[in-house]
């Protein structure tokens, strides 16, 4: 069940929250290819399996950026926020993509609250650590800071 917090106040209260994990994603090579049309990155070690089968890897690899975009989503299975007039993505800090992750292989997130600041016009500033996990590897996929403003 995800967090629920309604209103700024109880964002507020969010500071150092650990949210879990969400869901197990796959990723599929029509995934890879589907980001690669609408990114304009079509470089041969995400979409050529012939190629990249004799390559560093072994085999394709997800795009780090596609693996980034997936926080949204997944964080939405851990958290909701209620009670506010509006939401922004504010930008993202500190990302890092310390393993690569290959077709075939399935990714989570985990999200912790790291920080809660109060913003100018009554908003706050929520600061979530994201940290993507590669199942059955030591390295995560993706560490990044995500940065959300929430206005009453």
């Amino acid at each position: 069940m995800p967090v629920v917090a309604n209103g700024i106040p109880e964002i507020l209260a969010l500071q150092g929250r650990d949210l879990g994990y969400s869901a197990w994603r796959e990723v599929t090579q029509e995934l890879i290819d589907a980001y690669a049309e609408v990114s304009g990155d079509h470089q041969w070690i995400h979409t050529d399996p012939e190629r990249a089968a004799r390559g560093p890897f072994g085999r394709t690899i997800a795009h780090g950026y596609m693996t980034l975009s997936w926080g949204i989503p997944m964080v939405a299975e851990l958290l909701q926020v209620t009670g506010v007039g509006m939401a922004l993505n504010y930008g993202v800090n500190k990302v890092r993509f310390p393993a690569p992750v290959p077709v075939g292989s399935r990714v989570r997130l985990h999200a912790e609250i790291a920080a809660v600041e109060e913003v100018g016009r009554g908003g706050v500033q929520v600061t979530r650590k994201f940290t993507f996990e590669i199942e059955g590897s030591e390295k995560p996929a993706c560490v990044a800071e995500s940065l959300t403003r929430y206005y009453p």
